[in-house]
């Protein structure tokens, strides 16, 4: 009996990994700056309707960051993600003008699905079967997702499907967590359709990434690639597998993107690959490899949603505020992963 109770409070002892550190910082420094947020800015910081929607408003970056943390864990990069997002939206808006039939929904989703794999398939075969640089293949992989955009439409299309239309409008109401209005009326808080499917996403990833061996190999490739190979993991598949996942969500989050704005566009999401790398290390994932969580990646969206709202509330409105405090917010948590690891790995010595 005291064996095993020693034996649990062995395992309570055991410290926090590398990934798992990260993470908890994130957290701790989103709730700090929320709170802070809270108590100088007061007005909606104060109700649970300004979290639900930093989740609506970045649906799409949290599925695509998402999609980017799989990759950089592996030691890859993929910065088509963007592109992907953008042909998915045009291919699927071009689509669903076309046909208004009752699985038109169902069978944009799956075109949307498709657009993704494609070009996860394609570019993790060049990546890991050819040995050619991740980076260079993600860059024609963006460059062709753009250029296909453009080559369905130059214009802007927007979405006049009624179905559609009416799955966009559909939201979840929780009524317990609303507010009362100054009229004396209940608003229920609400949260849109995609900001529930990018919270499952995130979830199902950081399942696969803890439990299933494919995550756990995908560890081990960017821990280091010799060992990997030592102990018997199919170095290559893994790889592969890696930027399939990550095709994957590119194409739900351009479906998810396109319930929130629907319309297909062949500027949507310019930035986003930016902004999920930035999200990513900011949730505590290395470039380097090896080290990295998809809950970590959700606070680093929220981080930096949180960020552009502070700004947007403030005299200092401008759009290069929010770029200056992004970019030195991500400069800040590079520093600190530094430091962190640094003295983590003196004291391991």
């Amino acid at each position: 009996m005291n064996g095993v109770k020693n034996n649990a409070r062995a395992k309570r002892r055991e410290p926090l990994t590398d990934a798992q550190l990260l993470m908890t910082i994130s957290i701790g420094i989103f709730v700090a700056m929320y709170a802070l947020a809270m108590i100088f800015m007061g007005g909606g910081f104060l109700k649970v309707q300004q979290i639900f929607d930093l989740l609506n408003d970045n649906a799409a970056l949290i599925i695509v960051a998402s999609a980017l943390t799989i990759v950089m864990i592996g030691g890859g990069i993929n910065i088509s993600v963007g592109g992907v997002i953008s042909l998915t939206c045009m291919a699927c808006a071009i689509f669903l003008n076309a046909h208004t039939g009752g699985l038109s929904i169902p069978l944009a989703t799956l075109l949307a699905l498709g657009i993704g794999l494609a070009f996860g398939a394609g570019m993790g075969f060049l990546v890991s079967y050819l040995e050619i640089q991740p980076f260079i293949v993600s860059l024609a992989g963006m460059f062709l997702a753009r250029g296909l955009t453009t080559m369905l439409s130059v214009n802007p299309v927007k979405v006049a499907h009624e179905g559609f239309l009416a799955l966009v409008k559909s939201k979840i109401k929780i009524s317990w967590l609303g507010y009362v209005a100054q009229n004396g009326n209940l608003i229920p808080a609400k949260l849109e359709i995609g900001a529930v499917v990018a919270l499952l996403v995130v979830l199902v990833m950081a399942l696969l990434l803890r439990y299933v061996r494919l995550g756990r190999n995908i560890y081990a490739l960017g821990g280091n690639r010799q060992s990997a190979l030592m102990l018997g993991i199919n170095v290559k598949r893994t790889c592969f597998m890696s930027y399939v996942i990550s095709g994957l969500l590119s194409g739900i989050a351009g479906f998810v993107f396109l319930t929130h704005k629907p319309a297909g566009n062949a500027s949507v999401a310019m930035r986003s690959e930016m902004d999920a790398i930035a999200a990513s290390i900011i949730g505590g994932t290395l470039l380097t490899g090896g080290v990295g969580n998809v809950i970590g990646t959700l606070f680093g969206v929220l981080i930096l949603a949180t960020i552009q709202k502070i700004i947007a509330l403030s005299p200092l409105n401008a759009s290069w505020w929010q770029d200056m405090a992004s970019g030195a917010m991500l400069g800040f948590f590079i520093i600190l992963q530094s430091v962190v690891l640094s003295y983590r790995s003196k004291q391991k010595k």
